[in-house]
């Protein structure tokens, strides 16, 4: 897995897989001009193709190298705006008071890697966020914990304290960083299969009741 995200490992673990973890070290400033989907699959690309190059010694036969990448996208006035990760508790203070009480986008895309093969698999997952109406307060508090720090959009959606967003319809996994279901229709082309009934694992996991698995799985 090209990842280091501690969220996109639990997630992964949930299949029972054997894996590694490899991060891998790019450019990820947004090109002028690029679409939130284009930018997140050209990431994730870049990250699969990277960790493939520096693990190749390392690994045996048969192995695939999975990467993510989770893009926070609020629709402003002006047009969309990309939400990274904060670089100040004042700019984390910003995006959340910025996205609170709206829904705005989570975009993660998936690049799934074979290098035997030279094949390269895409996916994209994108998830409408609505986010309940949190005093400044509850940001402060937030903030002061620390957590919202390495997240894009500076909020985990599973932080059970903060509890950022009320009445989800989508995949809660992908605003994690790591939609499973896609992942596994994905691994599917290449023939892996999990051993694990893997919505059922991931829902028992996040203690969700997920209503979108069945129409990800089915296309």
């Amino acid at each position: 897995m090209a990842s280091n995200s501690p969220r996109r490992r639990q997630l992964l673990a949930l299949g029972e897989w054997e894996f590694m973890v490899y991060p891998a070290n790019i450019d990820e400033k947004h090109l002028p001009g690029e679409s939130p989907s284009l930018y997140g699959l050209r990431l994730a690309e870049t990250k699969a193709r990277t960790a493939a190059v520096e693990v190749a010694a390392e690994v045996q036969p048969g192995w695939l190298v999975v990467a993510a990448d989770t893009i926070v996208v609020d629709q402003t006035p002006s047009g969309a705006e990309i939400l990274e990760k904060p670089a100040s508790r004042a700019e984390a203070f910003r995006m959340l008071a910025q996205l609170r009480g709206r829904s705005h986008q989570v975009y993660t895309a998936l690049a799934v890697y074979d290098p035997s093969q030279g094949r390269l698999l895409t996916d994209l997952c994108i998830t409408d966020v609505p986010m309940r109406a949190y005093s400044d307060g509850e940001i402060t508090a937030y903030i002061a914990s620390g957590d919202p720090m390495d997240k894009a959009g500076a909020y985990a959606i599973q932080n059970p304290q903060f509890h950022p967003v009320e009445h989800l319809q989508g995949c809660y996994a992908s605003v994690m960083g790591l939609p499973l279901c896609h992942l596994q229709r994905t691994l599917r082309q290449l023939g892996v299969i999990p051993t694990r009934n893997l919505p059922q694992a991931c829902q028992a996991e996040i203690k969700y009741t997920c209503p979108v698995f069945k129409e990800i799985l089915e296309n």
